[in-house]
């Protein structure tokens, strides 16, 4: 980065947007202008850079930025054709672009290019944006700031507004921002340090004057049936709901969940106002278009009867659904695009937490977040007046807007396993760990579950952390560990679509040599496991009813007879038919239950580095080292068998082209002819 201007507004834009009292993620854009030399001619040339479409200004790149030759941009004030056409405006920025590259202008550039001001930020900060909501907003705007900051009436973001905002500025030079009314600050200045001081000056200034003024109860009194529960009990409940929340959450499209206790969200459901207040819903646009325009909210004790909260849930689930159309067939137009589902991105359970829902998991916890600013700022707004957010109407055109479908419509095709939950066992080495890195890359969440914490701590942190997988420790044979574990995943993320029983470990003895321990603990750890497990697992996949998938990695071994290994083959045995019978138990649900036999996969494998290659080569009467190879040319295709090929075989058997294959095991062997499948 050679340019001064640039490399300032991107340590502004970061410092900005790394602090959550300023702006939510991804909400907001900032800008400078400042002049570089044009390729062309050799000379200065003026040009505004702003952030882009997308994107969030806490990790802003210097390729988020949108680059335009800022004398076009201001031309187009004079080829605008109104309010009724100024959608058109956002595809006239590609024709005022320097250069290529660089991220495309947002809706919001015309803002950053008509203000008079080398620098401007716009930002969604809670305590903005509860000024902006609040139902005598202008008056407290000239109230709190006087002449420094001034209030623009609520309009749509566009061509328009910065226009609007272009001529308030104009008209008041003393001021160093604005109000936006329902939506957020604008603010400027002559030099970057400037503009950031102007946007956290007027940030600080309303936070100040909320919590002087304020009222101490802006939610209302105490609801003490709504009170919440301690915090295990909490986890525990949120557990027991997550899959069948999630369930109705995902009646349209699959999604994958969050969870939220923290204390600001359970204030807020225990109050008297919460459902006066949720049934109004967000008003910033970067808000509802993440939560959808209002929550679904239960209203049964945190407590209650399981099976009375789960009826209760879908009766409310199908009101949700009913108003939802109704908003839709209320205010959609001729062109309107089709509507797009009509689930509740946000579920509030008071007692409990806030479940959120979204695509993946990093988009069911940025609705979390999103909701969480809302209740901040609902909080701000009923504290010094009375929360007043836009109307439904125009919440549905920024819904249903032609440039948001657009942008929907630019998104990459999900991968095969988007949305998918995987619960992998063993996966801190090995086939596991190369399972889970082939179901995330496809797309996956994943759970890393393994007796070895701190090697499932490194998968997950590898795959990319919380937002992909997380890691859970796991003693398969024990049925308490096992119920933890799966509790762990749903919390963190809904719900288990996706299960593989593969911890295993073997001990290789002859007949006569094979004790009671040796047995049991294969036993245990394989067979009973892998019950345990699939048991526990299904529970969840019924209540979801959305189907799923158990994979049980067996083992050549299941069909083959081999010599001096009598309890891992008959493990493995058991494993196999366990496929058989679950798949014949489960399939009225939707759930398949598929089994892979691999043989020989000896690199990254835990069970041959823990003496069981040792054991086996002596038996074959090779060198451990060359034990792949030897198993390699004992096959029909002559080729090593590794734990990537297993992890495909998952792949192939989950991602959706085998969707209507049960009861089967896929050999993963490169061709071991005694353990043909007969």
């Amino acid at each position: 980065m050679t340019n001064k201007t640039v490399a300032e507004l991107i340590a502004r834009s970061n410092k900005l947007g790394s602090n959550p009292k300023n702006t939510n993620y991804a909400g907001g854009n900032t800008s400078a202008k400042g002049t570089d030399i044009d390729p062309v001619t050799g000379k200065p040339v003026e040009l505004l850079w702003v952030k882009g479409s997308g994107g969030d200004l806490g990790t802003l790149k210097e390729s988020g930025l949108a680059v335009l030759r800022l004398d076009r941009v201001r031309a187009l004030q004079d080829v605008y054709p109104g309010v009724k056409r100024e959608d058109e405006m956002v595809a006239a920025f590609d024709f005022c672009l320097h250069g290529r590259g660089g991220a495309a202008p947002s809706i919001d550039t015309a803002m950053h290019a008509l203000v008079d001001a080398a620098h401007v930020d716009h930002l969604h900060p809670d305590s903005g944006i509860a000024i902006a909501t609040s139902k005598d907003g202008e008056k407290l705007t000239k109230k709190i700031f006087g002449d420094k900051v001034v209030w623009v009436d609520w309009r749509r973001p566009g061509f328009q507004l910065g226009l609007d905002i272009a001529k308030v500025q104009k008209q008041n030079p003393k001021a160093i921002g604005c109000i936006l009314g329902g939506h957020g600050i604008t603010s400027w200045g002559k030099t970057s340090a400037e503009a950031e001081k102007n946007s956290l000056e007027i940030i600080k200034t309303a936070e100040q004057y909320i919590a002087k003024n304020g009222k101490k109860n802006p939610f209302g009194a105490d609801v003490t049936k709504f009170k919440a529960l301690k915090p295990a009990a909490r986890i525990a409940r949120a557990a027991e709901l997550a899959p069948f929340i999630r369930g109705l959450a995902s009646h349209d499209k699959p999604q994958v969940g969050h969870f939220n206790d923290s204390a600001a969200v359970l204030e807020f459901m225990s109050k008297s106002k919460l459902k006066a207040l949720a049934a109004l819903g967000t008003s910033c646009p970067d808000h509802f278009l993440r939560t959808k325009v209002k929550p679904m909210v239960l209203d049964t004790a945190p407590d209650a009867p399981i099976e009375k909260v789960k009826e209760r849930l879908t009766e409310l689930h199908e009101e949700y659904r009913a108003d939802y159309a109704a908003y839709y067939k209320k205010y959609a137009k001729k062109d309107s695009p089709a509507m797009r589902g009509a689930d509740p991105a946000i579920v509030l359970v008071p007692g409990v937490g806030m479940f959120s829902f979204g695509a993946n998991k990093q988009t069911a916890r940025v609705a979390g977040e999103f909701y969480l600013n809302a209740i901040n700022v609902m909080r701000g707004a009923e504290a010094i007046s009375t929360y007043t957010p836009i109307s439904d109407a125009e919440k549905f055109n920024i819904e249903y807007w032609s440039l948001e479908e657009a942008k929907l419509q630019r998104m990459p095709k999900p991968k095969p396993l988007a949305s998918r939950v995987a619960f992998i066992t063993g996966a801190g080495s090995g086939i596991g760990k190369a399972i889970a890195e082939r179901v995330a890359a496809e797309g996956a969440c994943v759970v890393i579950a393994d007796l070895n914490l701190d090697n499932a701590k490194a998968v997950a942190e590898q795959l990319g952390g919380p937002d992909v997988a997380i890691a859970v420790k796991i003693d398969v044979s024990d049925e308490n560990q096992i119920k933890a574990a799966l509790d762990a995943a749903v919390v963190a993320f809904g719900g288990v679509d996706l299960v593989v029983n593969n911890a295993g470990l073997s001990i290789s003895k002859p007949l006569l040599q094979t004790t009671a321990h040796d047995w049991d603990l294969q036993h245990n750890v394989m067979a009973r496991g892998s019950f345990f497990v699939s048991r526990e697992s299904a529970r969840i996949l019924m209540d979801q009813k959305m189907g799923g998938d158990i994979i049980y990695i067996s083992s050549k071994n299941s069909v083959f007879a081999g010599p001096n290994n009598i309890a891992y083959s008959a493990t493995k045995a058991d494993q196999a038919h366990q496929v058989r019978l679950l798949a014949a138990e489960l399939g009225e649900y939707g759930i398949r239950v598929n089994g892979i036999n691999p043989d020989g996969v000896v690199r990254g494998s835990g069970i041959f580095a823990s003496g069981w290659g040792a054991s086996r080569a002596k038996v074959y009467g090779v060198k451990e080292d060359d034990l792949g190879k030897y198993y390699a040319q004992r096959t029909l295709l002559k080729r090593e068998v590794v734990p990537e090929n297993v992890a495909n075989a998952v792949f192939a058997l989950t991602a959706g082209e085998l969707s209507h294959t049960t009861g089967l095991h896929i050999p993963v062997d490169s061709g071991v002819a005694a353990a043909f499948l007969r």
